[in-house]
């Protein structure tokens, strides 16, 4: 008998695109929970040196005279983390395509509410950091996590309704695309302009691919890495150009779901019209017509539906984990904590994370209702939706993101950041779920 998480069941009855895409982020949820827990063990235990040493070691790439020479946590968050971005460009070109921000007004509501959302915690860290050395890091407060936002809710189960689940994932794709902006706006010291220009060529490229109908993934692939190569070059963060090769992978299929039925329903009664041998073997012209149906199906499909889903597990069991590892280890000294806190860095992203977001979302969520510019979801009320707010606060991992870029030069604001994200993550995260589960009562 098989065994079931407890995320699990709700998933064997559904199996759209969208419940797998929540499957994979509750997932990953529960993976980086684990490896952030892994992660500061490690840092805090005699196997400290071990692991700074390891993640600080060099891999070199070298083809003649040319050569790539990273550490292992460099090629880590600026490799690794450019196939989780290109999941995020995937996911934010779905969500604008054909899901919940296709339709202005059902998107409007989670749209004003991320705004909401990314400025006012930037505003706040701001204001404590004004003419501090750590003001470089108003960006950070401004992300969610996605993963571990939508994993609180799933555990919830029955206390939420389904469109308040699709009202927190459309406000995270568009907290994502906010997020992908001000790195490229923002986090890039400097530019060079002709390799800028190479991943603009090799960008095109990829739209020429899309425009005359390859849907083969190899192609895309060869001048994905010549555009994330030349993105590297550049000066603007690699990790970019995930997002930007996810714009131009093809969102149509070959062949209409209509043409789709009417042909395969026509294979299989082919199929049907030969006799099964004795020993069950197929006949010839059988495997034949199994062999159409799956090009067909292949065909009824998309390049990028099918990336999205073939990459979700790489990169939940893989990337971000890794990420989390690499990222996450802290050393604590409990007896100075209270004073890392107190720190404009630490305190800014705390107060950001807390009361920016939960008053950025919820807040511009109330004054978009009452002005009747946009409704609540279904079955929900503000109260879940103040809940929301403070799950939104759960930053994390672009937060951790966003904090390696802009004190990658100042390791002391760099410790003081990941403490203040983790502290107003795990307060956020559980203040959320528990104001959720035993407050907010569903709306019947």
């Amino acid at each position: 008998m098989r065994l079931y998480a407890p995320w699990e069941k709700a998933f064997e009855r559904i199996a759209t695109p969208f419940e797998h895409f929540i499957h994979a982020q509750t997932t990953t949820g529960i993976i980086l929970m684990f490896m952030t827990v892994v992660a500061l063990i490690l840092a805090n235990t005699p196997l400290t040196e071990a692991y700074v040493h390891f993640f600080h070691t060099n891999v070199d790439l070298s083809v003649g005279s040319w050569h790539l020479k990273y550490t292992i946590h460099h090629w880590i968050n600026d490799g690794l983390m450019a196939i989780f971005f290109f999941i995020i460009g995937l996911e934010i070109k779905r969500e604008i395509l054909v899901g919940e921000l296709s339709d202005i007004k059902i998107a409007m509501l989670p749209i004003l509410s991320a705004i909401g959302g990314m400025l006012l915690p930037a505003l706040i860290y701001l204001s404590i950091n004004s003419g501090e050395d750590g003001a470089n890091g108003w960006g950070i407060p401004m992300a969610t996590d996605i993963a571990f936002a939508i994993s609180a809710l799933v555990l919830l189960r029955k206390r939420v309704s389904p469109a308040l689940v699709t009202f927190l994932v459309a406000l995270a794709i568009v907290d994502d695309l906010g997020a992908v902006i001000v790195i490229a706006v923002f986090y890039t010291d400097t530019i060079q302009f002709v390799p800028l220009a190479l991943s603009a060529l090799s960008f095109l490229v990829m739209v020429v691919f899309n425009r005359v109908g390859i849907h083969m993934i190899l192609p895309y692939f060869i001048a994905g890495l010549f555009l994330w190569f030349f993105m590297l070059e550049s000066g603007v963060h690699a990790t970019i150009a995930g997002v930007i090769a996810a714009m131009s992978i093809p969102s149509r299929p070959r062949q209409t779901p209509i043409d789709f039925t009417n042909h395969t329903r026509n294979l299989l009664d082919e199929y049907d019209n030969y006799p099964v041998a004795t020993d069950h073997v197929m006949h010839e012209k059988q495997k034949a017509i199994l062999l159409n149906i799956n090009d067909r199906i292949d065909a009824v499909g998309t390049p990028a539906s099918r990336l999205e889903h073939d990459l979700h597990l790489p990169v939940s069991l893989i990337v971000i984990p890794l990420f989390a590892l690499a990222n996450a280890g802290i050393s604590i000294n409990f007896s100075s904590i209270g004073n890392t806190v107190a720190t404009p860095v630490s305190l800014g992203i705390i107060c950001g994370l807390v009361f920016g977001k939960v008053i950025g979302i919820a807040g511009v969520a109330w004054v978009s209702v009452k002005l009747g510019i946009a409704k609540l979801p279904e079955s929900s009320n503000m109260s879940q939706i103040f809940g929301v707010a403070f799950l939104g606060g759960i930053g994390f991992t672009m937060s951790i993101f966003v904090a390696d870029l802009a004190f990658i030069e100042n390791p002391a604001l760099l410790f003081q950041a990941k403490v203040g994200i983790l502290a107003a993550s795990l307060f956020s995260g559980l203040f959320g779920y528990f104001w959720l589960r035993f407050i907010a009562a569903p709306k019947h």
